[in-house]
């Protein structure tokens, strides 16, 4: 779906004061690390064996609702999406890219580093910014496929949520029953997320200032994804 281009006479006050909380909160928060695993549920993830579905199903949603790189993405794929069936196109197809690689990517112990995933999250919410704003369009002259671009993050964003669930240090035992109760837990955060985001964008869309703001508020994502980006990349290069 085409996104409807928009001007580029925005205020700058509201895109600063985005600009400077991020900032902030990355200055003195461990909150680029969006997907972080708290010290308790590590703990206790060690400590259990066995089926434990609920205990999942919570850690998974938990996961998720605290995942603000994931909520950025999905809030720029719904940005424009009005009909109910277009946003369910979209959030299928990104949770089926995201379930697909957390799976396989703890059942298979794949390895691959946190930081070059993550900075590939980061590129996503600010390609979706661009893209909202109408970017591609002016600057190259094609409009990328939306669908397969929601998918083929959705698959990254998985590899994100592999590489941090690998740090849980899962049992063996009950290993690919207690990943689907986690992913059903992603899949109920994302949900509930994805309801908030709605009925926020629901009243705002309804007051004048929605058009007057909709592309500071996407030049503020897409700002906050290339932040996101190089705080990764620096991970990537420092730590070794």
């Amino acid at each position: 779906m085409t996104p409807r281009p928009l001007r580029a006479n925005w205020p700058l006050r509201p895109l600063a004061t985005v600009m400077l909380a991020l900032t902030t909160l990355l200055a003195f928060g461990d909150v680029a690390n969006a997907h972080g695993v708290a010290t308790s549920d590590a703990g206790y993830i060690a400590e259990i064996t066995g089926l434990n579905l609920l205990p999942y199903v919570y850690l998974g949603a938990k996961h998720m609702i605290t995942g603000y790189d994931h909520i950025l993405f999905l809030l720029g794929v719904i940005f424009f999406l009005y009909r109910m069936e277009h946003i369910g196109i979209y959030v299928s197809l990104f949770a089926i890219g995201h379930s697909t690689t957390m799976l396989l990517g703890v059942y298979f112990n794949w390895a691959i580093s946190s930081y070059f995933i993550d900075a590939i999250i980061g590129l996503s919410v600010a390609y979706k910014a661009l893209d909202n704003i109408g970017t591609f369009q002016r600057w190259f002259g094609f409009q990328p496929d939306t669908k397969a671009a929601t998918l083929i993050f959705g698959l990254f964003h998985g590899l994100g949520l592999a590489s941090k669930v690998l740090e849980y240090n899962m049992s063996e035992d009950g290993l690919l029953p207690n990943l689907i109760a986690f992913n059903i837990g992603v899949e109920i955060g994302q949900l509930m997320a994805l309801a908030i985001i709605l009925i926020l964008m629901g009243f705002w869309r309804r007051t004048r200032s929605f058009w007057k703001l909709a592309y500071s508020a996407n030049v503020a994502m897409m700002c906050a994804g290339f932040v996101l980006f190089g705080y990764q990349l620096v991970g990537l290069v420092v730590v070794p």
